[in-house]
């Protein structure tokens, strides 16, 4: 069974720039989509960007567009988020996930892996 974790989250200040990495256990991954939510204290998980099995599609929620950029590397079964120009209200704890399909949705009942969260801080 696929799992997934995430690293590489990390108080900034605004402006700054974040890197987050998202390590899947075994080649199933390079088959999935994959996509990044994040959720703030008291609020629902939402989605952040996601990206097509290949690396050919790529969609990002509209707050960030511009700023973050998702990547991934089928041979390192392994996929990023760049996060530049962070501002305050980035502060979340940031997810990477999966569904069992090569196409990911915005919906995050559509993911079926789930890491466990990196905190993600942004001072102003």
């Amino acid at each position: 069974q696929v799992h997934v974790e995430e690293s590489g989250g990390g108080s900034v200040q605004a402006g700054g720039s974040l890197r987050l990495s998202c390590q899947a256990s075994d080649h199933t991954f390079t088959t999935y989509a994959m996509a990044w939510f994040r959720q703030a204290p008291g609020k629902e998980r939402e989605f952040v960007a996601a990206i097509t099995w290949n690396g050919f599609g790529i969609y990002y929620e509209d707050s960030v567009r511009g700023r973050f950029t998702i990547s991934r590397d089928g041979t390192k079964n392994s996929a990023y988020l760049q996060m530049n120009s962070l501002k305050p209200d980035d502060t979340a704890v940031y997810y990477c996930a999966a569904p069992k399909a090569p196409i990911g949705t915005p919906q995050k009942d559509d993911y079926t892996y789930w890491g466990q969260g990196t905190q993600v801080t942004v001072s102003s």
